[in-house]
């Protein structure tokens, strides 16, 4: 395609169509009230997770089982199948459920100790979240 007239105004050498085009840069995320509150619901949710695996099983083995296993295997769930940056390519649906699943578990954990009112206000306040955050993905 060397010989495909040009312009007068084209003095630059043509580009090779397989150089890759550089990025553009990603402007810095703001941090509004709704991530910063996706965050602290994702934070709540290990911790009480974690404060599950303390209270319902008898300390010292199964406790500390229970008080690493459940948020951290909670935490590699959300990060394989729910993350922004998750290596495994999944749909809306799917993401839907990893996240349902994750955020029952936390409130169950609360119902499960005696305390249901924090079970289902973090049910509530979570799944409202939720809905605003993929929303927000979804533009």
């Amino acid at each position: 395609m060397s010989n495909v007239p040009r312009s007068p105004m084209d003095w630059d050498a043509t580009p090779d169509p397989a150089a890759p085009v550089p990025a553009a840069p990603r402007s810095p995320r703001r941090a509004d009230f709704w991530s910063v509150l996706r965050g602290l619901v994702c934070a709540f949710g290990l911790v009480s997770l974690a404060y599950w695996g303390y209270i319902a099983w008898p300390f010292p083995m199964p406790a500390v089982l229970f008080i690493v296993g459940a948020p951290l295997f909670a935490a590699v769930v959300w990060y394989f199948f729910r993350s922004p940056r998750s290596p495994i390519e999944t749909d809306v649906v799917g993401k839907t459920i990893v996240e349902v699943a994750l955020i029952v578990a936390a409130g169950g954990a609360w119902i499960s100790i005696g305390h249901p009112v924090v079970g289902l206000v973090f049910v509530v306040v979570a799944a409202v979240s939720g809905v605003v955050a993929s929303r927000r993905e979804a533009r």
